[in-house]
């Protein structure tokens, strides 16, 4: 079983597949299959659609309230991860134009236990994404409607436990006498509890803005890529243009003595972001989703993520310095801190307009992001690992029609009754462990396989840099590493270990076997990201491994089509 679970689909495999009419695993050869509809233009816009969002119009703000105005740099080195990642990607879009995107260049070259992992990681990193997207547009929607003086009951508006755990909050305060530390937020959840219908501890409350906008994106995604594509660019081109905006009027409200100190917290400051700037740019891995609707994926694909990534690096550094010089850093720990700051220095207008921008940005993240996990499902069916159901593809929209409902499904009634806003962590891990794969798979894959005339990595010896690179990590970080070794709850740093190990293991294999230096600093860059994030989003993460891995053990590898292929010669 050991040789078994690591069988691979051939890359020549998976493009006839496709090319046969294998889009849809329940009418094999059918006219059903994905409509090409997108272009470079389609797939940048989609890139910039999915990363600017709740990133720009909310983690940003926590991020700089410990970062302060070095938070810019943070952007950067994070851009600078995700350029590796990108261009990964881009080298295997241009050899596998097939959806799927990590899943299936991970079936290609690690085999299929890799891929199903990398498949169920990503259907969670969608999914809890969505979930935080769909609450935070709840919020930044209440908070319209309310600049409108349109009030929506409280227990409409937020989940049961959140609204259950203020009241009890909140009588646990007053009974100490410590009336000082009831906080608005608090309040407005309390008195969800107390007006909610129901009896004792049964009410109804419930976030039904979150349901709404599921329902409406699910729908739009379900009827088209072309509806889909012009609502997203509307959106963008809508957003793009109030992020400009914003740019410009708020530089004229910069003060330069708040960017003094730069770094109020050191370089460990800035790095406390890592998951909430992260968060922001996991958006272009969804693009590699959209393959089989390309006009030209193997051109186009490549295109669309670096150019939408960098567009989007440029946005994030330059409001990030506006806000931090606008008012001081250690005013920004909120969660709308673009509206906050113009309120702040007496433009409410503004505040009441970017609010607008705000809900329209995280409608068209979650778009994306609904857009991509079903063509997830879709691939992982393909090839017999889940249900054929899930490969459906519509006669009449050419969508995968079960996968979508199931996706709306997943994420609309979570959303409903959970207060998820804090799983940026997860969603963080999920991703960058997506991007270490992808980089280590295009060290496996052969460079003289490479489509001539398509986009391909340049390749630079790692043997020549590398060595220097973890040479200077030990001098910096010889220190610090005998510090973890003497402190306390010593286990919470394994993954730091661990990346010290695979730090060696990569140094001396690109010596040996002359790697390619973006990858190698891709899979590097991504791992030690994984390791600035909290040990309990890793248990996290590692338990929802297991759970995948149990499902492919009596069922995935059961019904595997690799595997019954193999069983019938």
């Amino acid at each position: 079983m050991s040789k078994s679970i690591f069988r691979k689909k051939s890359v020549s495999k998976i493009l006839a597949d496709v090319e046969c009419g294998f889009s849809d695993a329940e009418h094999p050869g059918s006219a059903s299959q994905l409509k090409k509809e997108l272009n470079v233009k389609d797939l940048t816009l989609m890139g910039i659609a999915a990363v600017v969002g709740a990133g720009i119009f909310s983690t940003i703000g926590e991020a700089s309230f410990y970062g302060g105005p070095g938070v810019s740099i943070l952007f950067v080195i994070t851009a600078v991860t995700c350029g590796f990642s990108a261009l990964c990607y881009a080298e295997f879009a241009s050899r596998i134009p097939v959806a799927g995107s990590a899943y299936t260049y991970a079936y290609a070259s690690f085999g299929e236990l890799i891929a199903w992992i990398i498949g169920w990681d990503l259907l969670m990193e969608y999914a809890i994404g969505n979930i935080a997207v769909a609450i935070s547009w709840s919020t930044y929607f209440v908070n319209l409607l309310e600049g409108f003086h349109i009030h929506m009951p409280e227990y409409l508006t937020m989940d049961y436990f959140s609204a259950f755990r203020a009241h009890e909050k909140i009588q646990e305060l007053t009974a100490a006498g410590k009336l000082g530390e009831i906080t608005d937020n608090m309040k407005s959840a309390a008195v969800a509890w107390a007006n909610a219908p129901g009896a004792g501890n049964i009410k109804f409350i419930a976030n039904l803005p979150a349901l709404l906008i599921v329902i409406i994106i699910t729908y739009l995604v379900y009827i088209g890529i072309r509806e889909t594509k012009k609502a997203t660019n509307a959106m963008v081109v809508l957003k793009v243009l109030i992020v400009i905006a914003v740019i410009a009027i708020g530089f004229f409200y910069v003060t330069p003595a708040n960017w003094h100190p730069f770094m109020p917290n050191g370089f460990k400051g800035v790095m406390k972001g890592v998951s909430g700037v992260f968060f922001a740019y996991i958006g272009f891995d969804a693009i590699s989703t959209t393959a089989e609707e390309c006009q030209n994926p193997q051109k186009d694909l490549p295109r669309g993520m670096i150019y939408s990534l960098l567009i989007c690096t440029v946005l994030y550094i330059l409001i990030s310095l506006v806000l931090t010089g606008m008012v001081n850093y250690k005013d920004l720990q909120v969660g709308d801190p673009l509206a906050f700051v113009f309120a702040k220095v007496g433009l409410k207008n503004i505040s009441y307009v970017i609010s607008i921008s705000a809900v329209i940005a995280t409608a068209s993240v979650l778009l994306i992001f609904q857009l991509g996990q079903p063509r997830i499902w879709m691939s992982m069916s393909r090839d017999g690992l889940l249900p054929k159901a899930f490969s459906r593809i519509h006669p009449k929209f050419h969508t995968p029609s079960f996968a979508t409902i199931v996706t709306g499904f997943v994420v609309a009634v979570p959303a409903l009754f959970l207060n998820l806003t804090e799983v940026t962590d997860l969603t963080s891990i999920g991703t960058l462990f997506a991007f270490v794969l992808v980089c280590g798979g295009v060290l496996l894959m052969p460079r003289e396989a490479a489509v001539k005339g398509k986009f391909h990595l340049p390749y630079i010896n790692a043997k020549y840099v590398v060595p220097f690179i973890f040479m200077g990590m030990i001098y910096l970080f010889w220190k610090p590493f005998l510090d973890i070794l003497a402190g306390q709850n010593i286990h919470e740093k394994f993954p730091f270990f661990l990346f010290i190990l695979l730090s060696a293991a990569l140094t001396v294999a690109a010596v040996v076997r002359n790697l390619s230096l973006i990858p190698v600093l891709g899979l590097l860059s991504c791992f030690y990201l994984m390791t600035e994030l909290t040990y309990q989003s890793w248990i996290r993460f590692l338990a929802w491994l297991l759970i995948g891995l149990v499902i492919y053990i009596f069922y995935g590898y059961k019904h595997s089509l690799i595997g019954k292929a193999e069983n019938a010669r």
